[in-house]
Formats: structure tokens, sequence, C-alpha cells
């Protein structure tokens, strides 16, 4: 009998464990789901936020009349707007930023990943991620007194604000984003394909453009795409250096504004609260969500495509 009783309290001690257990993996499986609800819930927010106030914008102003003019002036008694100046102020200096951040933030990721010594990896990390971090409006200064200057002794027409400074600096500020990313995708291509590279008699180079890079290409789109989105994101360098003047140009030595910028011109309170100037910050806003949106999507697709092939 006394056995008999100490098998079932073991028994009824392992089912509470077990009970105990399963409890503890269903709390953590409910705070991961509610955190990606959380998640969730707060992009859908946005959405409905920006296409709520926008389409009271668009109750005073046509869509035509928004894509197609090539003035920009809201704030002006002879009101136009037409996004392109913003658009086209965007897509220039983020242009600019990534022909800086992509190549340079690639090649310091192949160092760093496949050349570089351990205890120099181990400074320059931390350095990176120290540039990072410094905040954007001590960039868009550094490009205001120091980039452009040096700009206009090479280019002595350059004027003292232009979008070709901004987006220099720009390009130094995403590197530790690309270089970052992109090293630790390549850090984690197991290494065997390396070493069935070196096998095969390719050098390091080789085997780091051909074989690393290849199978570490995922993460490095999503770092190229992290990138493309800061770019088109970023305010406070383009708000200083850039010049804010809604100018429809493709040139980079002439002076325009973002549609950041252009957010943060009337979101500092000068205009009454909805106003058709006001709400033209949330039209202007969905135009940059749509804009990262489909960078985004390009994005996606050329990695599917580019995993299809490889």
């Amino acid at each position: 009998m006394a056995e008999e009783s100490h098998s079932k309290a073991a028994h009824a001690g392992k089912l509470g464990y077990s009970f105990r257990r399963n409890l503890h993996e269903r709390l953590i499986e409910v705070f991961l789901f509610l955190s990606a609800v959380f998640s969730v819930a707060i992009m859908l927010a946005i959405i409905v936020m920006l296409v709520k106030e926008s389409i009271i914008f668009f109750q005073h102003v046509s869509i035509w009349e928004f894509l197609t003019d090539t003035q920009w002036t809201p704030l002006f008694d002879d009101a136009h707007y037409g996004i392109l100046p913003l658009v086209s102020g965007t897509l220039v200096s983020s242009f600019i930023a990534l022909l800086v951040a992509l190549p340079l933030g690639t090649i310091i990721a192949i160092y760093l990943s496949e050349f570089a010594p351990f205890t120099i990896r181990e400074i320059a990390k931390p350095f990176l991620e120290l540039l990072g971090g410094i905040p954007t409006v001590v960039y868009g200064y550094f490009a205001l007194l120091f980039i452009t200057p040096i700009l206009q002794i090479i280019f002595p027409e350059l004027p003292g604000f232009s979008l070709l400074s901004a987006g220099l600096v720009m390009g130094i500020m995403i590197i530790p984003y690309v270089s970052s990313m992109t090293e630790d995708a390549m850090r984690a291509v197991p290494m065997n394909l390396r070493e069935g590279s070196y096998a095969m008699g390719a050098t390091r180079f080789q085997t780091a453009i051909r074989v690393v890079m290849p199978a570490a290409f995922s993460g490095i789109a999503a770092a190229y795409i992290l990138g493309i989105s800061r770019a088109v994101g970023e305010t406070m360098v383009v708000a200083i250096a850039a010049g804010m003047q809604p100018n429809l140009t493709w040139n980079p030595m002439e002076p325009a504004a973002t549609i950041t910028a252009y957010i943060v011109q009337v979101s500092l309170g000068d205009l009454p609260h909805g106003s058709i100037g006001y709400q033209t910050i949330f039209a202007a806003g969905l135009t940059l969500l749509i804009l990262t949106l489909v960078f985004n999507v390009i994005g996606h697709i050329m990695r599917k495509r580019y995993r299809e092939i490889y």
C-alpha cells in the first residue's frame, strides 16, 4: 500500500509539472502573438489615420492636380498642390545617398567579414555602430558647414543649399546600417561553403563575391531595403542642408525640398489645425508611405527572383 501511494504521488507530481510547463509555454505563445498583433495594429492605425486625413484633403484638391501640378505652394495666397517637386527632391537626395551608402557599406562588410583580423573587426564594428547613433541634426550641420564649402571649392557655382551636399551626408549616415547588417548576414553563412570554395582553388576575394554574397543575399537585400527606407524617410539632414525650397528639379546641385522636410516645416505650428494647408502634411505623409512601400515591394520581388535563380 505504501509503495502504491508513493507511485500515485510521483505520478501526480509529474502531471503537475507537465501542466505547469504547458501553461508556461501557452503564456509565452500568447505573449508572442500579442506582440505580433500589436505591431500590426500600430501599422494599421498609422495607415487609417493617414488615409482618413488625406480624404479630407482630397475633397478640396483633386488627385489629378495633386499628382500632375508642377508647383507646390500650399502656404501661398496663390496655392498650388502638386506633389512632384517634393517627390523629385526626395528621389534625388535618396539616390545620391544610396550611391554612397550601398557600395561603401558593402565593401566595408566584405572586408570585416572575410579579410579583417579579429582585433580590427572588434574595434571597427563598435565605431560603425557609433556613427549610426549620432543625431541626424549633427549630420545636417556637418553637411551645411563642412561638406558644402568643400563642394563649393570643386563646383564654384554650387549654392549654399543643395541636394548634393545633403545626399552625400545622408549616404555617410546610412553606411553603418548597411555595413553592419550586411556583415552580420555574411558571417552567418556556414563555414563549410567557404572551405569548399577554397578546396576548389578559389581565392578569398572570389569566395566572398561568388559564394558568400549569393548565400547571404537575403540578409544583404534586407540591409539595402533598410538603407533605402532610411534615405527616403530622412528629415533633419535635408531640412538643414537642402534648402527646403519646393523646386521641381532633377539637378542635385540645386536647392530643393523633400516630403519629410515639408512635413517638419508645416508641423511647427504656423498653420491652424484643420486648415487645407495643415491637411497637406497627411497627403504628403501618405505619398511617402506609398513610396516606401513600393521600394520594399520591389526589393522583395528581386530577392525572391534571385533565390529562384540560385
